[in-house]
C-alpha cells in the first residue's frame, strides 16, 4: 500500500514539475518584454554562493566552556545514581536487618515492615524522579544557552566573512555528502568562542 502511494506520489511530483517546466519555457518564448530583475537578484545569480561549514563534534571537545559543562552534568548525574543505589542497598540491609533479628516474625510484624519498605522504595522512586526532572531541566538550559552563544557568535562573525550559508555537520547526523576542506570554519570557531566565553566567564 505504501509503496503504490510512494510510486504515486513520485508520479503526481514528475508531472508537477514537467508542467511548471513547460509552462515557464513557453511563456519565456512567448514574452516579448523581458521581466525585470533587480541587481540583488542578478548578483546572486551570477555571483557564486558564499558557503561555510563547522563541525559539531570538534565544537562539543574543543570549546572549553561546552567540555567543562557537558562533564559537570554528567558527574551530577553520577552523584544522582550512586545516592540512589545507595539508598537501594540500605533499604535492603534495613530487610535483612529485620530478618536476623526475627527469624520467626509474625504476620503483624511482617506487614508492618513491608509497609516500611513500600514507603522507603516510594521515597527512593520520587527521589530518582526529582533528580531526573533537574538534571534534563540543566541539560535543556545548557543547550539553550550553547545555541545562544553560538548565534550571537555567527552574528557578529559573519559581519566580516558574509557567508550566505553556514552549514553543520557531525559524526551522527551528517546530510552533506561532499565537503570542501577549505569551506571548513571549524577552527575559526572553536578560537572565537573560546575567547569570546573565557572572556565572559
Amino acid at each position: 500500500m505504501m509503496k503504490n502511494f510512494s510510486f504515486v506520489l513520485n508520479l503526481l511530483l514528475l508531472a508537477a514539475v514537467g508542467f511548471l517546466y513547460y509552462k515557464n519555457f513557453s511563456a519565456t518564448n512567448k514574452s516579448s518584454n523581458p521581466v525585470a530583475v533587480s541587481p540583488a537578484v542578478k548578483d546572486s545569480l551570477v555571483l557564486p554562493a558564499r558557503v561555510a561549514y563547522v563541525d559539531l563534534d570538534s565544537l562539543n571537545e574543543k570549546i572549553t566552556y561546552f567540555k567543562q559543562s557537558r562533564k559537570a552534568l554528567e558527574q551530577l548525574q553520577k552523584n544522582n545514581e550512586a545516592e540512589i543505589t545507595n539508598d537501594l542497598r540500605a533499604l535492603e540491609g534495613k530487610q535483612n536487618n529485620f530478618m536476623q533479628k526475627n527469624p520467626n516474625p509474625t504476620p503483624e510484624q511482617i506487614q508492618s515492615l513491608r509497609a516500611q519498605l513500600m514507603n522507603d522504595q516510594d521515597a527512593i522512586e520520587g527521589k530518582k524522579q526529582k533528580y531526573t526532572q533537574v538534571l534534563n531541566q540543566k541539560n535543556f538550559e545548557l543547550v539553550e544557552k550553547i545555541r545562544k552563544e553560538l548565534k550571537d557568535f555567527f552574528a557578529a562573525y559573519n559581519k566580516e566573512k558574509k557567508y550566505q550559508y553556514i552549514l553543520t555537520t557531525s559524526a551522527d547526523l551528517d546530510y552533506i555528502i561532499y565537503k570542501d576542506s577549505t569551506l571548513n570554519i571549524t577552527q575559526d570557531v572553536i578560537q572565537g568562542m573560546n575567547e569570546k566565553l573565557k572572556a565572559k566567564n
